[in-house]
């Protein structure tokens, strides 16, 4: 085994009937580690698993059901981490009751936020385009993903938020079904949702204000050169206070029966040459987009941390051209010393592109 440069490494992981894989184990000994294999033998389910370490649920699936091995009724993962020359043993276990347990060091959480942030990771899988091309509600979910691993009371403040945010919905619901006219509960949820909804909007502001430059600059290294691209916070709550936006949409609230204003309704504004850039921007404009986001993720975990975030990158070659996966792995291999697992179809792929940089790395053929 070679020296190992980061501060956070994962060494070795075991799955029992989690998606693909009937029962498993791996070892890993480098900081760059290949995992190798034709498509379906379950190179992104393994990338899944140590997600699942890091953030306590899956990174592809929105069920913990989802992810059960075929025919059976629960799964269990377990890593053992170094961080900090300190060693802690992370377990997973879905039993087949359908509750969930995760434990560090045989102690059991109470609450899985608690966890989150513990062993920072970042994903890129080919999905995440959907980032820059659909919706704002996929930038939420990123921001939002990257917040949580960064400060354990955003993510509390937004488990509240959306909590009470169903609960008006339902109640909106209900108002038009039972033709009520009592809209005091209403009152209620609207003074419950503004104690959440600002702490978010301000914490969003705050990290956007020094997260979006760095996207724009590393965006430019990845393209090339300088390009008109803008990258602005959207939000209703620029404009307006909680209270008094929550007001002003009640009428249209109680009309389509759901909440119409609020930080739910935020989004990640991307413009390029004052157009929409989704509309507008080539294939290559979109995914030098994403990795600047993504690098940008790495980059604020990594300063607000005090070391590197695990990186795992999933069927990457295949997207991406010869140069711009050269600047990619330079970036995350050469100027990062963290730990990196890089899934591909060609083992003899990735020992090129990384003999390029002179980086030792372990193949795993599965």
């Amino acid at each position: 085994m070679t020296e190992y440069w980061g501060l956070l490494r994962l060494k070795d992981i075991s799955l029992v009937q989690f998606k693909n894989y009937g029962k498993a184990a791996f070892e890993f000994r480098e900081r760059v580690i290949g995992l190798s294999g034709r498509n379906g033998i379950g190179k992104t389910n393994l990338l899944d698993a140590i997600y699942y370490l890091c953030v306590t649920k899956s990174y592809f699936a929105k069920s913990d059901q989802q992810n059960v091995h075929h025919g059976h009724a629960g799964f269990r993962i377990e890593g053992h981490f170094e961080k900090n020359g300190a060693d802690f043993r992370a377990i997973c276990i879905l039993r087949e009751t359908g509750k969930k347990e995760f434990s560090l060091n045989g102690e059991v959480y109470e609450r899985f936020s608690a966890h989150v942030g513990r062993f920072p990771c970042v994903i890129i899988a080919p999905d995440d385009i959907r980032i820059i091309s659909e919706g704002s509600e996929e930038r939420r979910r990123f921001l939002d993903a990257l917040c949580s691993q960064l400060n354990p009371k955003y993510l509390q403040s937004l488990i509240e938020y959306n909590r009470i945010l169903q609960q008006r919905n339902g109640f909106l619901k209900s108002v038009s079904e039972m033709k009520t006219k009592d809209l005091s509960l209403l009152d209620v949820y609207d003074s419950q949702l503004a104690g959440p909804g600002d702490y978010l909007f301000t914490q969003r502001a705050s990290f956007l204000q020094k997260m979006l430059p760095l996207v724009r600059q590393l965006y430019t290294g990845i393209a090339g050169g300088e390009e008109p691209i803008e990258l602005a916070y959207d939000s209703q709550l620029h404009e307006t206070a909680f209270p008094a936006l929550l007001s002003g949409f009640r009428s249209r609230d109680l009309l389509l029966q759901r909440t119409s204003g609020g930080i739910h309704k935020d989004d990640i504004e991307i413009r390029f040459r004052e157009q929409s850039f989704k509309n507008i921007a080539s294939q290559g404009q979109r995914k030098s987009l994403l990795f600047a986001l993504k690098l940008a993720e790495y980059e604020m975990l990594k300063e607000a941390k005090g070391f590197p975030p695990l990186m795992l990158l999933d069927d990457v070659f295949e997207k991406l051209d010869e140069q711009r996966m050269h600047n990619l792995l330079d970036r995350v291999c050469i100027h990062n010393k963290g730990q990196i697992f890089i899934t591909d179809t060609h083992p003899g792929r990735i020992e090129r592109q990384l003999d390029h940089l002179s980086i030792p790395c372990q193949v795993v053929q599965l």
